[in-house]
């Protein structure tokens, strides 16, 4: 809990902006500003975080900072035109410019980490406000995200929700890999197992602190596990391949660390939802590619990207998105499940 205070301060202190709301992008160590844009990946991890904090500690400032944060993404993220919303923003809440600049684009990836804040949200305050703008999130993640067929995450899209092909964007927070040009290959046909995985057990979380809606989605939530199940775990060399198309299969072979974690938890998800038979298997297959091959024992974290065989390609081993969301939290939710698979 220090820690977590520790963390709490720096960024109530340093990162909000108190001339005009929200938190910046980024700040040196010392707190300095260095990139003040507002970016709603970044904000939908500070509703989750500080709403965890305050129901983890019962400090108030999380849940304070949270509804704020809330209030702003309403107040100026809101397409209340075409639904979801927008997501690369300047200081002042303007849209930041088209194409890499992100302001002409929603995607997948947010809208998704967007249904998670929002559920920490409203399990942490009750609020029917809350409570409402995650059921309307969900409904833009099933009803214009996912592919009408497959049941798959399409990455990118305009504004008005037609498919977009994948670029890169200016500000950016993984580490995806892009062809020459800022354009992923494959950009208009292009899935990624860990994202569809990592949806279905957020949705299906989603549903628990909603405390309904688990039968509006079931369909919903296994179609995306089980295409990730089939299309995106290795049967041969083990764990789980980065993308391939929506139609299945697979186009980058190799084995990066995030959707290995959010398999493995998806996995064990879907053996409580639905039944061992089906999915744990696939779990034994994931947990054994990470903890033989992923895992550098020698300083216990996982490698982040390597060959389809196991062999590291990336050999830096830390940066704040890798270790605090995917790695550690992938430890922390298969541990709940299993020991929930024993009783």
């Amino acid at each position: 809990a220090r820690y977590a205070e520790h963390g709490v301060s720096f960024v109530i202190d340093k990162l909000w902006d108190r001339q005009e709301g929200g938190f910046f992008w980024t700040t040196n160590r010392k707190g300095e500003v260095v990139i003040d844009k507002k970016i709603m990946y970044g904000l939908s991890f500070a509703l989750y975080a500080l709403s965890e904090y305050t129901m983890a500690t019962g400090d108030p400032r999380g849940q304070e900072y949270a509804e704020k944060t809330f209030d702003l993404i309403k107040k100026y993220g809101a397409d209340t035109m075409h639904g979801g919303f927008f997501e690369m923003f300047e200081r002042n809440w303007d849209l930041c410019g088209p194409g890499p600049q992100g302001g002409d684009r929603k995607t997948l990836d947010v809208h998704m980490h967007l249904m998670e804040a929002f559920t920490n949200l409203y399990e942490c305050t009750g609020r029917s406000i809350h409570r409402r703008t995650l059921i309307e999130d969900i409904e833009i993640l099933t009803g214009r995200i996912l592919h009408p067929k497959y049941g798959t995450g399409i990455p990118q899209f305009r504004v008005d929700w037609k498919v977009a092909p994948q670029i890169k964007f200016d500000i950016v927070w993984g580490w995806d890999r892009f062809a020459e040009g800022g354009q992923k290959p494959h950009a208009g046909d292009n899935t990624s197992a860990g994202h569809n995985v990592e949806f279905a057990w957020l949705l299906a979380h989603a549903t628990d602190v909603l405390d309904s809606h688990w039968d509006d989605y079931t369909p919903v939530i296994k179609q995306a596990m089980d295409h990730g199940r089939d299309n995106g775990i290795d049967q041969e060399y083990g764990g789980v391949y980065v993308e391939g198309p929506h139609a299945g299969g697979v186009y980058d072979h190799e084995k990066e660390f995030w959707q290995q974690a959010e398999v493995m938890i998806g996995m064990l998800e879907g053996c409580l939802r639905f039944g061992p038979e089906e999915y744990w298997p696939a779990y034994r297959n994931v947990h054994r590619f990470v903890f033989d091959k992923m895992i550098n024992h020698r300083v216990g974290e996982w490698w982040p990207l390597m060959t389809r065989e196991g062999r590291p390609i990336w050999t830096h081993m830390s940066h704040s998105w890798k270790v605090n969301y995917h790695t550690i939290r992938c430890m922390v939710e298969c541990i709940k499940r299993l020991e929930r698979m024993l009783e």
